[in-house]
């Protein structure tokens, strides 16, 4: 068969599997729930979707390309899907079969212009790792290189032959698929799924380039390299290429290698919950995220030194920068609000951000939603994901179902940039939970919130010093511009028509310094009242300070009224 018909086969074979799945979703999901047979979807449903998880896997596995990215995905989910799918599609990314060394060396040395055996001093014929786009090899450089760089053993990593022809078929399948979805009004009405396709095509095509890759390792390294709990390997430029990348070897034990981290001395709940407030901080502090952070992109390596516990220090080590995230600064704050409010257990709070981020259209009528999110904090709130487990599932189901309608009844869609921040997010939680199985988000998230609650005041503070600052400087200088003005109409350079003008301005000038002092008091008042959180002398000054503004503004009030003014 040649390269065109083996080309329009797989393109055949993903639309196909979708289609099938899709027009059994709207039968069971859609359908049958209209005519009040719901019943007999929900008795099979576990079943249903673990079957199709099977066949994917071998779709998957078998077909290679952006495939292997989905099975990624929907195999990270261990908070959300049951057991019986994360486990049918975990180790997916191990299961790639690797490409002959001969076709790997020749797409190799085609990019470096020379044969391996002057470029390295050594490579490994054996794959380190067999990825979806690409396959990894333990290699030595140059003695003349090594001293150079400053380092000997390295990974050297290669693109598959005929990568960028699979990755153009997936992506216009999946388009494709975008279209029949967008067709549907359930899906039409909250996602403009071709948008969604386009910002994975761009974020894929990015990932098959190297150089592009390189960069972002290097830009990861500026941004969080710095600190001792996270490492980047560095990049041998000499023997980087777009299709060709050479990195620092970084290998060590896997996040999710339980008995490994235990052999090692290391707690798997305590990587749980660093892990957590790296990806944090990434997503809310930084805006540049690792959006691939699976198993295989992220080392647990011990620094052979021990921390003030007593127990091995160790920090992690991310690889693969292909797929990385920004959350513009407008994004990042309403993140960070939909965070607070969530460690606050505010429902109300929570639909305001949600609203900020872009989810819910401007329209929305959020009474409802505000109030089922109460009552989802009140219930389940600050419950891990062990405990969860625990509630009878009836209970789970009532609520789901009052939940669920509330949703649907809402326009909400998911804004552009979003779906990497989804899934970034979906592999921590995945990640954590698999480490931890008592892992609690909240646990996580609180200290986290608190920190920001405490930026966030911060902010709030010094804003109302500089405003505070502003008005004192405006009425600082307010009575020498009245008095320029008083002077320019006695000198005449000002012309008037009535002889009352002299008894308006100083009215004028009363009511102005009255409201300017009104003005200053409120802003030192409140001021105080926020500093006095963080800062409680001067909090307290800025309070004190108030009374005199307040005072003349109260006495220049009575006086006037005592003259008929």
């Amino acid at each position: 068969m040649t390269d065109d018909a083996l080309m329009k086969a797989r393109y055949r074979r993903i639309t196909r599997f979708a289609a099938r799945y899709l027009v059994q979703a709207w039968w069971y999901e859609l359908f049958l729930p209209r005519f009040g047979l719901g019943w007999i979807s929900a008795r099979g449903r576990t079943r249903r979707l673990q079957r199709i998880a099977q066949r994917f896997h071998v779709l998957a596995v078998d077909l290679g390309g952006l495939m292997i990215k989905v099975g990624q995905f929907m195999s990270s989910r261990l908070d959300v899907l049951p057991p019986e799918i994360t486990k049918e599609l975990e180790g997916l990314q191990d299961e790639v079969p690797a490409v002959p060394f001969a076709q790997m060396r020749a797409r190799a040395e085609a990019e470096l212009g020379m044969p391996l055996e002057r470029a390295f001093a050594s490579v490994d014929e054996r794959p380190l790792a067999a990825a979806s786009l690409g396959q990894a090899h333990r290699a030595v450089l140059s003695d003349a290189l090594a001293d150079e760089t400053g380092m000997r053993a390295v990974v050297l990593k290669i693109q598959r032959p005929g990568i960028d022809r699979i990755v153009d078929v997936d992506l216009r399948a999946l388009r494709k698929v975008g279209v029949w979805l967008s067709k549907v009004a359930l899906v039409r009405d909250r996602v403009d799924m071709p948008s969604l396709v386009e910002e994975f095509a761009v974020t894929s095509l990015e990932e098959i380039d190297y150089l592009h890759e390189a960069a972002n390792s290097e830009r990861f390294a500026a941004d969080f390299g710095g600190e001792d709990g996270v490492a980047v390997p560095e990049v041998v430029w000499e023997r980087t290429t777009r299709r060709v990348l050479t990195l620092q070897d970084v290998t060590a034990i896997k996040i999710n290698d339980v008995d490994a981290l235990r052999a090692a001395g290391i707690d798997p709940a305590e990587v749980a919950a660093r892990f957590a407030a790296v990806m944090f901080d990434q997503l809310f502090d930084d805006g540049f995220f690792h959006a691939d952070p699976h198993p295989g992109n992220v080392f647990v390596t011990p620094t052979g030194g021990t921390t003030a516990a007593g127990t091995p220090a160790w920090r992690f080590t991310f690889i693969d920068f292909g797929m990385m995230g920004e959350v513009p600064p407008g994004l990042r704050r309403g993140l960070r609000r939909v965070l607070i409010a969530a460690a606050s257990r505010d429902g109300k709070g929570l639909v305001d951000g949600i609203r900020d981020v872009g989810v819910l259209l401007p329209s929305a009528d959020t009474v409802q939603l505000e109030r089922a999110m109460t009552q989802l904090f009140s219930r389940f709130g600050g419950m891990g994901f062990a405990e969860l487990q625990e509630v009878d599932p009836r209970e789970f189901r009532a609520f789901a179902i009052e939940f669920g309608d509330v949703v649907r009844a809402l326009p909400f869609q998911l804004p552009e940039n979003f779906l990497l921040i989804v899934r970034a997010m979906s592999l921590t939680s995945g990640m954590c939970s698999a480490l931890d199985p008592a892992f609690n988000i909240w646990d996580a998230v609180e200290p986290y919130a608190q920190r920001l609650i405490r930026e966030e005041s911060g902010n709030t503070a010094q804003a109302f010093v500089r405003e505070v600052g502003a008005v004192a400087g405006v009425t600082a200088r307010l009575p020498r511009r009245i008095d320029n003005l008083i002077k320019r109409f006695e000198d005449g350079s000002v012309t008037v028509q009535t002889p009352r003008i002299e008894r308006r301005m100083r009215d004028l000038e009363r009511m102005v310094r009255r409201v300017v002092s009104a003005v200053l008091f409120t802003g030192l008042l409140i001021g105080g009242i926020l500093l006095q959180v963080e800062q409680a002398v001067f909090g307290t000054l800025l309070m004190i300070a108030s009374i005199a503004p307040l005072s003349h503004a109260v006495l220049a009030g009575f006086v006037a009224r005592r003259n008929g003014l």
